[in-house]
C-alpha cells in the first residue's frame, strides 16, 4: 500500500474556515483543536497570567465564530486569528487598568506559566538557573509597551514573519521592524546584555 501524503488528508485552516463560514459549525472544533494551545501561549506571553490567558482564549474562539463572515477567503487564517487574539488582549489589559482590584504588576505576577506538556519538574541546579533566567525574560517582556510586546512575542515565540505581524497589528512591515528593534534594545537593557 503506498504512503499517503498526510497534508492531502488534513484540510488547510483556510479551507476549514470556509466550511465554518458555510454553516458547518463542527469546523470550529477543528480550528480550536489546532490553534487553542498556540493562542493560549500567545495570550499568556502578552498578559502574563495563565487563568486570564485560558479564559481569553475561549473568548477568542467565540469571536472567531461570531465574526466568521468577516474572514476574507485568501487571507491567512492564523494572521486573522492572532489579530483577534491581540485585540482581545489589548482590550483585557485596558479593562484591568480601568478596574484595578490589584495592581497590574501583581496581577501578572499571580499567573503561572502554561506548562509544556510532558515537561519534567525542575530538579537540577541548571534547571533552576534556567527557570530564573526564563522568569527574568518573561518579566522584561511583560514590561514592554503593548505594541512592542506583541511584535516580539509574535516574532520570537510564535515564529511569525514581519509581513504577517504587520497584518495582525494593522501596521506596516517597517513599523513592525521598528517595534522589534526597540523591544530588543529594551530587553537587552533590562536583562543586562551588552551590545555586540
Amino acid at each position: 500500500m503506498p504512503d499517503m501524503d498526510t497534508e492531502t488528508l488534513t484540510p488547510a485552516d483556510e479551507e476549514v474556515m470556509g466550511r465554518l463560514q458555510g454553516g458547518d459549525e463542527a469546523a470550529l472544533a477543528v480550528l480550536m483543536g489546532r490553534w487553542e494551545l498556540p493562542v493560549k501561549r500567545f495570550l499568556f506571553r502578552i498578559l502574563g497570567n495563565t487563568a486570564e490567558a485560558e479564559d481569553l482564549a475561549q473568548e477568542v474562539f467565540v469571536r472567531v465564530f461570531m465574526k466568521r463572515q468577516t474572514y476574507r477567503p485568501g487571507r491567512r487564517f492564523s494572521s486573522w486569528l492572532f489579530a483577534i487574539a491581540a485585540n482581545q488582549a489589548k482590550n483585557r489589559l485596558r479593562w484591568w487598568k480601568r478596574r484595578p482590584v490589584l495592581s497590574l504588576g501583581a496581577w501578572m505576577e499571580a499567573g503561572n506559566d502554561i506548562p509544556d506538556e510532558g515537561a519534567p519538574p525542575a530538579n537540577s541546579v541548571l534547571e533552576r538557573k534556567d527557570d530564573r533566567r526564563a522568569e527574568a525574560v518573561q518579566k522584561a517582556v511583560s514590561e514592554l509597551p503593548l505594541d512592542e510586546r506583541t511584535a516580539i512575542v509574535l516574532f520570537e515565540y510564535e515564529g511569525r514573519s514581519m509581513a504577517e505581524i504587520a497584518q495582525i497589528a494593522a501596521c506596516t512591515a517597517k513599523a513592525v521592524e521598528n517595534r522589534l528593534y526597540r523591544a530588543r534594545r529594551k530587553l537587552k537593557l533590562a536583562l543586562g546584555v551588552p551590545d555586540a
